[in-house]
Formats: C-alpha cells, structure tokens, sequence
C-alpha cells in the first residue's frame, strides 16, 4: 500500500502533464506552408549562397514570403524556375543572364613595386599600400577570386591572371564581392567584348608600369558604329544596350586591352 499510492500519484501526474502537453501542442502548434517543401525540393540543394540567402531552404522561405523573387536563384535550371512559379501561382519574370570578366590584363607583365611576403590573399596584400603591384589599379593574383568560386568557374593563368569560364559561370557575384580592386563585373552572356582594364591614369602613366593598359587613345571610340564604347576618366568603357560584339574595338585597339571573353 505504501508503494501503490507514489506510484498512483506519479501516473496521475503524467497523464496530467501529457493532457496539458498535447493541449499546447495544439494551441500552439506552427502552421506550416505545404508550398515550403515542395519549392525546397525543386531548388537545386548545393546551398551555395549565391543567392545572398541562408541556403535552399532559406531561400525557398523568403520565396514564400515575396521577399525574394524566384530568379535570384543563380543556378537553378529554368525549368525548374517555371515549376517553382506554378507552385507560387506567379509569373516568372526572367533577368537577362550575365557572366563575370576580369578588367585587367596585366598579371605577369606588371612588376612588383615591393616583396611581399604576407598572407597568399588578395584582400590581405591589397592592405598594405595598395598590394605590391607598380600598377594601383590591377590584379594582384594571388586568387582570393578562384578560391571562393563555387563552381569552378575560375583558373589562373600562365600569365598570372585568374580567367573566366564562361560555360561554368553561374554570374553568382562573388568573385565582384571578394576582389579588393573590384576588378570583375557581370555583363550580358550574349555580349562576347569587354574592356580589360581599370586604369584611371593617362595613357603615358599606364604604360609606364603596364604594357597591356588602356591609354584612351579614343581609336575604339572612332571605329564604333553604334557609338558604344566611349573614353570616361582615360578609360574606355563600353554600352551594353549598343554594343552588337562586332569586333571592330577589338580591331583597332593598339594595346589590346579589350578582349573576347572566353
């Protein structure tokens, strides 16, 4: 008898405590979407962060909540973009893709103004004056870039250059984000010309510490038919609404600095 009436008490408060615990569940139990898990599941699952959000599923959330739009997902296929619009009842509005390139094409052919002998980091050369190239504006190569492309969208040169993949590219912004010079840009895929430079100085100061520089020579400008490619700043800086990838920049440029991209 002694042992009956703890063991009666404790029952009595368990089935007390799980009456109330079931109560709760149900007051205050979370709703959630059942459009969450299926946009989850058509997102692509690599969790790159490319998106700027907290993986898939993060992003998938602030789908639902319209915060973000459904192609800010980079990698995401469009078919699967147009399947994710159905669940959502919306219309897909579609951003021209873009892809990276490099504004400079020194690497190698610009000398050191110093011996550096810090951290193998663009960002962490780049704090000590400038990093250790003659020229201020350029590469510093030591692929801070190459490093955090998830995609393998990125390898170094021979010539000290981190070039562009443009099959790879997912135009994921990171290689933009990370580079202390601010060297990379996203243009239009259907673009195939870019400006390989980010020299500011005049053309007799650029080709003083870089064979390869733009020296606003203004012969691109001149040879342009559809008045898309103008000197700004001793830099030539294209039009991508004008530009038609003709070629004939490319043609007259007497350094080279404005390439195909690859």
């Amino acid at each position: 008898m002694e042992i009956l009436i703890p063991v009666l008490t404790l029952g009595a408060l368990g089935l007390l405590f799980g009456i109330g615990l079931a109560i709760a569940s149900k007051k205050f139990e979370v709703q959630i979407d059942p459009r969450l898990e299926k946009i989850h599941s058509l997102l692509p699952g690599s969790n790159c962060g490319s998106c700027g959000g907290a993986g898939c599923f993060g992003f998938a959330e602030e789908i639902l909540s319209g915060k973000r739009m459904i192609d800010e997902c980079r990698i995401a296929k469009d078919e699967q973009k147009e399947e994710i619009a159905k669940v959502m009842g919306r219309e897909l509005k579609k951003k021209l893709k873009s892809v990276a390139v490099l504004h400079c094409n020194g690497g190698q052919k610009v000398k050191d103004r110093f011996s550096y002998r810090g951290l193998k980091d663009c960002v962490a050369a780049n704090l000590q004056l400038g990093g250790q190239k003659e020229c201020l504006f350029g590469c510093l190569g030591f692929g801070s870039c190459i490093k955090i492309c998830p995609f393998g969208a990125l390898k170094m040169s021979p010539e000290g250059l981190p070039r562009v993949n443009s099959q790879k590219c997912k135009a994921c912004n990171k290689c933009v984000a990370i580079c202390p010079k601010k060297l990379f840009t996203l243009i239009p895929v259907q673009s195939s010309v870019y400006i390989s430079c980010s020299s500011r100085d005049t053309g007799k100061d650029t080709r003083t510490v870089c064979p390869a520089g733009c020296i606003g020579c203004k012969l691109c400008e001149k040879a342009c038919k559809f008045d898309a490619i103008h000197v700004v700043e001793n830099l030539a800086a294209i039009d991508y609404n004008k530009c038609t990838s003709c070629g004939e920049c490319l043609k007259v440029c007497p350094v080279k600095c404005i390439l195909q991209k690859g």
